[in-house]
């Protein structure tokens, strides 16, 4: 004879045993996804890092009265950067040339790249001589950035420069293509 309690405990195992197993089975999903998701991440963290950088971000470089009229003053690029595994403050990421322009210019300021369009190698600006010059291939530019003469496909890169409260000048940092007859950017 059988008892209507065992009965219903027999009927009740199997759900129980579906339900632990069910749920292992969610658990561990859940647990194996987690490194499934950071690996993703890490992965296309260049892309996301690249579409941050392109965002282009205006930076503060100074006051216009710091600038002197017609003499280049070069003012460093740092940012915040980051690899897979960590994250630097402050690196030097490139630098920028502004130039001061007279009264009657269109604009008070221009922003140069201080990167040669030819082959990416840092121009130099020489006092004696009132030019930019990059020593690896013997270019020059005047200093309105148009080039004098060398193997620079182009001028030298200008920047997009911004006024605020009619003395803070403002530069939105980029990097362009080297070795191309147009202007590229690519950060």
């Amino acid at each position: 004879m059988t008892n209507e309690s065992d009965h219903n405990s027999k009927d009740e195992q199997p759900d129980r045993r579906q339900f632990i197993k069910g749920a292992s089975c969610v658990i561990g999903a859940v647990i194996g996804s987690v490194p499934m998701v950071a690996g993703v991440r890490v992965s296309l963290s260049p892309l996301v890092d690249k579409e941050a950088a392109e965002s282009g971000a205006m930076l503060r470089l100074g006051d216009l009265g710091d600038l002197e009229t017609g003499v280049p003053m070069k003012f460093a690029i740092v940012a915040d950067k980051s690899d897979k595994w960590t994250r630097y403050k402050d690196v030097p990421v490139g630098a920028v040339y502004l130039v001061k322009q007279k009264e009657d210019a269109k604009e008070p300021v221009v922003a140069f790249n201080t990167v040669c369009p030819h082959l990416g190698c840092f121009v130099d600006y020489r006092k004696e001589e009132t030019d930019f010059f990059c020593p690896c291939h013997d270019s020059n530019f005047a200093l309105d950035g148009k080039l004098k003469n060398g193997v620079s496909p182009r001028g030298m890169d200008t920047l997009e420069v911004e006024l605020r409260n009619t003395t803070e000048v403002w530069v939105k940092f980029q990097r362009f293509k080297a070795n191309s007859k147009d202007k590229i950017a690519i950060s």
